[in-house]
């Protein structure tokens, strides 16, 4: 199986491509990067390309994808609607587009946010922008599309996340995940489990759309032996 990851250096990406470097099902990751991230692996290849809206000089790269786990996503705060669209959405389906002409029938997997809001309406800026993301892939001939919608996200494997602020905030919350874990457990999930979420979509291809938290985990637990 081959994949394609945009934005493998976030703290998402970075548990994706992770666990995509372990499965041996998968046999070449491609990664479509604006800087060389300096990951390296035996089955991963780079690519730097700088104008994320607009990726057809590389479109021959996306031949033969079996996935995307499309991973690149920015917060926010601080930004007025038409910078976060640019992002969120203009990007996103740039990279949609073309991977849907060079590998049509590929499975597309998107990183969005617990709240997002479908309709496309609510008073929440970043939600509805999330939401016309997600209607406007829903609507595209792919294989699959799969929308992830994880709650909070507990670092694992030494990840850290690229945005200072989130690294902080979740240095103070590392002592407190067993706690929440324990207490609030369809609201979270780890970078390991939406790794292996991604992957188990895109070999079995399930009815369900849109992933929540408790899907996600339930996607990434190991099969129950038989009888």
């Amino acid at each position: 199986m081959k994949v394609l990851i945009f934005g493998a250096t976030g703290m998402v990406g970075q548990g994706v491509l992770g666990e995509c470097q372990r499965d041996p099902a998968v046999t070449s990751i491609l990664l479509v990067s604006r800087r060389a991230s300096g990951l390296t692996h035996p089955k991963t290849k780079e690519i730097l390309h700088q104008d994320f809206a607009d990726l057809g000089p590389i479109a021959a790269e996306l031949q033969g994808v079996d996935a995307c786990f499309y991973c690149l996503g920015v917060s926010a705060a601080g930004l007025d609607e038409a910078a976060y669209r640019k992002i969120t959405y203009d990007f996103t389906l740039a990279a949609a587009k073309s991977l849907e002409s060079a590998s049509p029938g590929s499975v597309f997997c998107y990183v969005s946010g617990m709240g997002t809001d479908s309709t496309e309406k609510g008073r929440a800026m970043w939600a509805r922008v999330k939401g016309r993301t997600e209607n406007a892939l829903l609507g595209m001939p792919f294989g699959g599309v799969y929308l992830f919608r994880p709650g909070l996200i507990q670092p694992l494997d030494g990840i850290k996340s690229s945005t200072g602020s989130y690294r902080v905030l979740y240095a103070m919350m590392g002592p407190f995940f067993p706690v929440m874990r324990a207490l609030a457990p369809r609201s979270l999930t780890t970078t390991r489990a939406v790794g292996l979420a991604m992957l188990a979509v895109a070999k079995q291809r399930p009815p369900s759309k849109i992933l929540f938290p408790p899907d996600i985990n339930e996607l990434s637990a190991p099969p129950s032996p038989g009888p």
